[in-house]
């Protein structure tokens, strides 16, 4: 199969990739506390593996795209208190996906689809989406892989509908493709207060809140039902969603 992966391939490969049309698929995540038995790279993690299996179905249908390097450090200050936890300004990130999306550009390639592997991420990448198509004069679209293969996420899993954090989900996919970085010893203790990923539009006032005073374990939703098989589905049903998406 065509190589997919920016870094791993010549500049050469890449002319000619955006000579093609290809989209160029940028995964963006967090590193961030996960609960006891997570590794703070989840998000990031995620987010990439999402863009891989994406990229591999395109391949398989005859379509050039490449997959750029991660960014793996977000909004997240929110988890500071944790520990283990890097987070950027709302300037410092508007600036950096700026300066990416433009080396993007400026190597011959027109399409980018940011997908997002945080849950602190979405408004601003959203606002800021916007914002970046204006000032670099192309089409920047976002999306988060949760919310891509949402309907699927909520057939796949047993204890919620949809992904929260270091939860049924996040975990599941973790075994499915880092099984060595999940502590299953602490897994009784992965339980936490049920959330919603974004602010609830129902609320009238948003009163931002540090995850410390939400969930004293660091987890919302509950890990215990986790398994690699359900991390696979999820991961595929997300990726089949952004793959169609992009092939349309």
């Amino acid at each position: 199969m065509s190589e997919i992966l920016w870094n791993r391939m010549t500049a050469r490969a890449l002319k000619e990739l955006a000579a093609q049309d290809a989209p160029v698929l940028l995964p963006v995540g967090s590193t961030e506390q996960h609960g006891p038995h997570l590794p703070t790279g989840v998000d990031d993690f995620l987010s990439a593996e999402a863009c891989r299996r994406a990229a591999r179905i395109m391949v398989a249908q005859g379509r050039p795209v490449a997959v750029a390097p991660s960014l793996w450090c977000g909004l997240a200050d929110h988890h500071v208190e944790f520990g283990g936890t890097f987070t950027l300004t709302l300037a410092t990130y508007h600036a950096l996906l700026r300066d990416v999306c433009r080396s993007i550009l400026m190597a011959g390639f027109s399409k980018i689809l940011i997908v997002n592997g945080h849950g602190g991420n979405v408004t601003a990448l959203n606002a800021i989406s916007g914002e970046l198509s204006r000032e670099l004069s192309a089409p920047i679209a976002v999306t988060s892989y949760f919310m891509a293969g949402q309907a699927r996420i909520a057939e796949i899993l047993e204890d919620q509908d949809t992904l929260m954090h270091a939860c049924e989900g996040e975990t599941s996919m973790a075994m499915a493709i880092a099984p060595d970085l999940v502590d299953q010893g602490r897994l009784a203790e992965a339980v936490g207060p049920e959330i919603a990923l974004q602010s609830d539009p129902s609320e009238a006032i948003h009163v931002p809140r540090p995850f410390h005073t939400v969930t004293s374990s660091g987890v919302a939703g509950d890990a215990r039902r986790a398994s690699a098989e359900k991390g696979d589905a999820i991961l595929d049903a997300c990726a089949e969603a952004i793959a169609e998406w992009l092939m349309k």
